[in-house]
């Protein structure tokens, strides 16, 4: 069964109405905008002038919404000092105002593998708050200090001018970090930014390793995204995270670190982001079993991280679908209302007490809520929110989020639908990576699809290994079903 002509744009665009998101911006936005245009921002007086530093960002090959940028510099007593340049997405987008409204609606941008469904206009996302490639911008630095022993030593967060010298992508930067292939051109014209990034991956790879000692999770997923082929047809590839993905990951787990500690010893109240302790820890105990590994009884994720980390030396070729099977028993995250000097829920998953979401105000809302605190913090100033607005727009995150994840689902399942459609009839290895009311799903291993186990799915459960063979795809219902070979 062919289906080369499915529409999917107009099948995401649906989909994101669907699940409650309003696509389309209303028209007191473009309003707003034209203000903008004719009125821009200027940064503060106050604000330092950081533009000569050698910043760079790192992000996917299409990125064009920027969040942030990063500096690291060695000092003279062995420490490390990492500067985290974050878009100044407020100064364009007052609380209270058309767009701001919109954005506490949809609360976050939604990748659906078509198209991006932008939590604000395109034209400040990927123009006017993107920290563009040679462009001067308005950003918040959050600055701190890594010690011998890979602590945070002492942080600063403070409004700055800069420049982004160098865009760069994660593929590229990964492979030259590795050792598995050339620098890219921009990095391989510059000795400076060699040694910059060489330098930012190796504070980095210690902020990660003293994780780790905390019992942070080693996970690894893949994400897939389409690839439209010259004949007209789609094919599915896979996204691997690599050395790059690695670091902007560690720098921005420690940025939001240090930011929820200000706000909290400021006495602010806050957003968190957390992952509670997993309710189906039972079943992680008996995956592990499986697998030759002994659990704790109780949630502990230090034992958990050590097994991850064993069984990615052991069967590389399946961690990503372990580590699949780990995180939806786990269950999902959720935004949190933090009163000053209330214990933390933490993040079991990062094995962190202290976490909010600072770092991509221009595609997450919690995010330009942080930046919000953050600036009156630094201006000595009030909090611009009472808790009853937190906790409200703390259950609106969570709630659009979980909405984001099924348009995803949903249209990963599509996409593959379309891509797979010449496929019936041909077996595969599969995971079993979900088990409820609703029926079994597996994911195959190459490509990385996920689908319905319509026949042979009795007895069961997340993480069996099947050979499955696929019978059917309907694009039109995402659906993609396979029986047990």
């Amino acid at each position: 069964m062919s289906h080369p002509h499915f529409d999917l744009a107009a099948a995401a665009r649906q989909a994101m109405t669907e699940r409650g998101f309003e696509p389309e911006f209303p028209p007191a936005v473009a309003q707003q905008l034209d203000q903008l245009r004719r009125n821009p921002p200027q940064p503060p007086a106050s604000a330092r002038d950081l533009r000569s530093l050698l910043w760079s960002s790192i992000d996917n090959d299409t990125s064009r919404d920027l969040d942030q940028i990063e500096y690291v510099e060695a000092l003279p007593n062995g420490s490390q000092r990492v500067l985290i340049g974050i878009a100044d997405v407020d100064a364009f987008v007052p609380k209270g105002s058309p767009i701001d409204q919109h954005a506490m609606r949809e609360t976050t941008t939604v990748y659906s593998g078509v198209h991006n469904f932008s939590m604000l206009p395109e034209e400040l996302s990927t123009g006017s708050t993107s920290l563009l490639e040679g462009q001067e911008r308005a950003a918040l630095v959050i600055e701190f200090t890594v010690d011998a022993q890979a602590n945070i030593a002492a942080s600063d967060i403070y409004l700055a001018r800069i420049v982004n010298r160098a865009q760069l992508a994660y593929p590229s930067v990964g492979a030259w970090l590795a050792g598995q292939a050339a620098a890219p051109p921009k990095v391989a014209a510059s000795a400076d930014l060699q040694q910059q990034l060489r330098l930012q991956d190796e504070i980095a790879q210690r902020l990660r390793h003293q994780r780790y000692n905390h019992g942070a999770l080693n996970l690894q997923t893949i994400e897939t995204h389409p690839i439209h082929l010259t004949d007209g047809t789609i094919d599915i590839e896979a996204e691997v995270k690599n050395r790059a993905t690695q670091l902007i990951e560690d720098f921005m787990i420690a940025a939001n670190g240090v930011v929820a500690r200000a706000l909290d010893a400021a006495h602010f109240s806050s957003i968190r982001r957390v992952v509670k302790t997993p309710k189906r820890w039972d079943r992680i105990v008996t995956l592990a079993a499986g697998l030759g590994a002994k659990l704790p009884a109780a949630p502990d994720p230090k034992p958990l991280h050590d097994f991850l980390c064993e069984q990615q030396a052991k069967d590389p070729d399946h961690f990503a679908d372990l580590s699949l099977a780990v995180i939806k028993l786990l269950g999902p995250g959720e935004y949190v209302l933090e009163r000053p000097g209330e214990p933390s829920e933490g993040h079991f998953g990062l094995a962190v007490q202290d976490y909010t979401h600072s770092t991509a105000p221009n595609r997450r809302y919690a995010d330009l809520v942080t930046q919000r605190l953050l600036k009156a913090m630094i201006a000595k100033q009030t909090s611009p929110y009472s808790d009853d607005e937190l906790s409200s727009i703390a259950a609106q995150c969570t709630r659009m989020e979980d909405a984001e994840r099924k348009v995803s689902r949903e249209m990963q399942k599509r996409i593959a639908a379309v891509a797979m459609s010449n496929r019936i009839g041909q077996p595969f290895d599969a995971i079993v990576t979900g088990v409820n009311e609703h029926g079994s799903f597996v994911r195959t291993i190459q490509p990385h699809v996920e689908g319905m186990l319509v026949r042979g799915e009795h007895g069961v459960d997340v993480g069996d290994k099947l050979r499955v063979t696929l019978v059917r795809t309907d694009p039109v219902r995402g659906y993609i079903d396979f029986a047990r070979a």
